[in-house]
């Protein structure tokens, strides 16, 4: 396309006035005096309108502008998206290796626990390998047990129950592996009566009393239980 001036069209416009003018003089009889020339070329009516080519230009360079600004922020974005998953990826590790180390050492607890507990069974089982059996007769293991009760009414429900359970023999074992007098079950739970819990009548009776105490309120109370179930 051919530029066409603002100015151009000034100049031609103020042309087509004058020979107007001109014209109108001489129709009204006006005596026509010679027309001033119009400087135009030097005047601004309006600014320049650029040409299609430059206007182009403009708009290239403004999508361009959009353009880098879009991709800067994309960037960004992306950037600040990666540190994000960089941080919590760096979150979880640390997270998981806290909860790794916990485990372990809660493993190596109760795993220490556990050895523990196997090496004082192995020494009790010692202790009552090496402990010779208490030679008593059910007589005198009820003479025994009376005398550490006391109170013949309870003495006498305890009796009953230890009757029914092992024939006062302090070494009965059932093979559900209830042991002793009042035939705990298992039987180490005299242990915490004694260490010869398997061959002292004396243990299994001081623990059988403190069990039918704490469960029943009395030895009366584990016989009224043991006849209503046969077991107490």
């Amino acid at each position: 396309m051919t530029r066409i001036s603002v100015r151009g069209v000034a100049v031609a416009s103020a042309t087509a006035v004058t020979a107007v003018g001109a014209v109108v003089g001489v129709a009204s009889g006006s005596e026509a005096k010679p027309s001033q020339p119009v400087d135009v070329a030097g005047a601004s009516l309006l600014a320049d309108i650029p040409s299609a080519s430059q206007a182009q230009v403009v708009s290239d360079s403004i999508d361009h502008q959009a353009v880098a600004q879009k991709q800067a922020a994309d960037e960004a974005a992306r950037k600040a998206a990666a540190d994000a998953a960089r941080a919590k990826a760096a979150a979880d590790a640390q997270a998981k290796a806290d909860a790794d180390k916990a485990a372990a050492d809660a493993a190596a607890k109760a795993k220490a626990a556990a050895d523990a507990q196997a090496a004082n069974r192995a020494a009790a089982r010692s202790q009552l390998s090496s402990a010779p059996p208490v030679s008593v007769s059910p007589g005198s293991v009820q003479a025994l047990a009376q005398s550490i009760i006391g109170n013949d009414t309870q003495f006498q429900c305890f009796s009953n129950i230890v009757s029914r359970e092992s024939g006062w023999s302090y070494t009965a074992m059932n093979p559900s592996g209830a042991y002793g007098l009042v035939q705990a079950l298992p039987g180490s739970k005299m242990a915490s009566a004694g260490a010869d819990w398997k061959t002292n009548p004396a243990t299994q009776i001081r623990w059988g009393l403190g069990y039918m105490n704490d469960r029943y309120g009395s030895p009366c109370g584990a016989w009224s239980f043991w006849q209503a179930h046969s077991w107490y």
